[in-house]
């Protein structure tokens, strides 16, 4: 059966549903408490059923499933919680992303709260989306327990808020109207993802050929001699970091040191962008002026690099480099931030919880070198360019930001009965 929906269609008449986070449903719908609906409910003893993941962003599902594996339990599972496809589970961050809904049979921590519905005039795939509707993410606030890391959802307490109950009907019309908006929404989001993926791959490829092969097409080339640098214009010179930059290794107090303060956290992944914060941190910092090159070395996959637009102080974990005369800071800062250069530095990291990239291991890596003038009309095409690219991503962050509100409001407002679903 088909449905649809024009968001502009209401229904004939309302009533007030006696609480803010739902407003007027629909006359012929009921609002009642959710212990007249749901039960918490606790069967254990089943260490045989498959072990499942309650994950904020896919519901509860087989760990088998889970991209990042979690940390499998060891000992006895006979206090685990078991859980049916169709419950639902209210996890450790319910207060931000709402209740979990379950696609497998199996067993989870007995952490979590199992919820089992009591009536069988309840559409789950309804109340999947009115549990994850931002009317209902805000109405389970009045449910937490605990601060900050310890905040949790009380069922007890969330027992006593009201729900709407549309006729069983139109639960299952709300619900296939919703699967098929949610898919169209998400496919949309998706391809504009993909367009989002290739321009920061086009703006890598600029790059990636302006610093190793210049702006001239016809330019004759010679082995550089360096694998990740390939070939180069026959003008070119390639020579090691440490001979073209000096590495500043003067340190500051930085309680004592009225500069300001920039952490790993300020600098923008891949752009080199500056983010203000009120960073401070204790001990040691180490000091740079206007114009140094700060690059991150610890997880250096982050490609954490910034030209500093004033003199200050930053954690210990960026190496600041000063560049000599015959190399420019901006064309230097370009090649630095190249996915070529920044996966080079990765592949040599030691330690596996914190990997760090050793100073000498960079300041040994080979850099192509074209003269002066044409690096600073490298770094103004790479510039110019990436400006057009930015605002392109810009603009697809925006329309993408755009329909996963439109995803939520039209959520909100069919599982609240603001618009009226149609049976065709």
């Amino acid at each position: 059966m088909e449905v649809a929906t024009n968001t502009k269609q209401k229904y004939d008449s309302y009533k007030a549903s006696g609480v803010e986070w739902i407003g007027e449903i629909p006359e012929h719908w009921k609002a009642i408490r959710m212990k007249f609906l749901y039960k918490d409910y606790s069967e254990k003893n089943r260490p045989n059923e498959e072990l499942l993941s309650v994950t904020q962003n896919s519901g509860v599902i087989p760990r088998s499933w889970v991209e990042n594996r979690m940390v499998m339990p060891s000992g006895n599972l006979s206090s685990f919680k078991f859980i049916k496809e169709g419950d639902f589970a209210i996890s450790l961050r319910s207060f931000e992303g709402g209740l979990e809904y379950c696609y497998h049979d199996g067993i989870i921590s007995p952490a979590y709260t199992v919820l089992k519905k009591r009536k069988s005039n309840l559409e789950a795939e309804y109340y999947k989306y009115l549990f994850k509707s931002h009317s209902f993410i805000s109405e389970l606030q009045t449910s937490v327990v605990g601060i900050r890391q310890g905040k949790n959802i009380s069922f007890e307490e969330l027992s006593y808020s009201i729900m709407p109950i549309p006729p069983l009907q139109e639960q299952k019309a709300i619900a296939r109207f919703l699967d098929q908006k949610t898919s169209q929404l998400d496919s949309a989001v998706a391809q504009k993802e993909a367009l989002i993926h290739l321009l920061k791959e086009r703006k890598q490829i600029l790059i990636q050929n302006a610093v190793t092969k210049g702006l001239d097409p016809n330019v004759k080339l010679k082995d550089s001699g360096v694998e990740w640098i390939g070939e180069i214009p026959e003008h070119w010179e390639v020579k090691r970091l440490k001979f073209l930059t000096r590495l500043i290794s003067e340190k500051v107090v930085s309680k004592e040191s009225k500069l300001e303060y920039v952490g790993m956290e300020n600098i923008e992944s891949w752009s080199g962008k500056f983010i203000p914060s009120n960073s401070e941190t204790e001990g040691l910092a180490n000091y740079f002026e206007e114009g140094d090159i700060l690059f991150g070395k610890l997880r250096p996959y982050l490609a954490k690099v910034y030209v500093a637009e004033k003199e200050g102080i930053c954690t210990t974990e960026f190496l600041v480099y000063r560049v000599k005369k015959m190399i420019n800071n901006s064309y230097l800062f370009i090649l630095l931030l190249s996915f070529e250069f920044i996966n080079l530095i990765d592949s040599s990291t030691y330690g596996s919880k914190m990997p760090r990239a050793n100073s000498d291991f960079i300041g040994n890596q080979m850099i192509p070198i074209p003269p002066l003038s044409e690096q600073q009309a490298i770094a103004k095409y790479i510039e110019t360019e990436s400006q057009k690219i930015d605002k392109a991503l810009a603009l697809q962050q925006v329309q993408i930001e755009k329909l996963k509100e439109y995803k939520q409001s039209l959520i909100d407002a069919a599982v609240t009965g603001k618009v009226k679903v149609i049976n065709k």
